[in-house]
């Protein structure tokens, strides 16, 4: 009789044993899967968060874009609107006989046609006379200044407002605080 009961119990101490290492198994492979769990849910989510401040970079460099090309389009408004200022004073005449003569001592005696702005046609009878020189009213407006053409070397003189304002206006970059576009 003892030795069935020490063998039973040899039997259930066994069973005890194997029913605890199946159940640690269990404890560790619950574990493995939770830290698995954590570690998959905590990169889903950053890479949620990454996706969103990308979204609301994106977003503010649009934004920030829109009001730099606004105060662009304005300065270059205001721009314009003091060009047009500067056209009506003396210092813009004395402006237009030293571009032209730069231009007929550029042309070295070469036959060039020299053009001024549709609205400069009341200074014309002036400034022909100054520069002892024929100029002609150009059809197209170009906001103010001089052009000039030498056919025989293919040269343009362009000393208008209008290509000097669109030059400007294509270089033109808001700088950043630290001098980086």
């Amino acid at each position: 009789m003892e030795e069935a009961r020490a063998e039973g119990n040899a039997i259930i101490d066994t069973y005890r044993e194997a029913l605890e290492k199946v159940l640690e198994d269990h404890k560790e492979e619950a574990l493995r899967q939770s830290e698995t769990r954590i570690k998959a849910e905590t990169v889903s989510a950053k890479q949620q968060l990454n996706q969103a401040m990308a979204k609301s970079q994106l977003e503010l460099k649009r934004m920030q874009g829109k009001v730099q090309q606004d105060l662009k389009d304005k300065i270059f408004a205001e721009t314009v609107a003091l060009v047009h200022d500067f056209m009506k004073t003396e210092t813009y005449e004395d402006y237009l006989i030293k571009c032209i003569r730069k231009a007929i001592n550029f042309a070295d005696g070469e036959a060039m046609v020299i053009y001024i702005n549709p609205s400069d046609e009341n200074r014309r009878s002036d400034l022909e006379d100054a520069l002892s020189t024929r100029l002609t009213i150009s059809a197209e407006d170009f906001i103010g200044g001089m052009r000039a053409v030498i056919r025989s070397r293919n040269i343009l003189i362009d000393n208008s407002f209008k290509t000097a304002l669109r030059n400007e206006y294509d270089k033109f970059v808001f700088l950043g605080g630290d001098g980086i576009a």
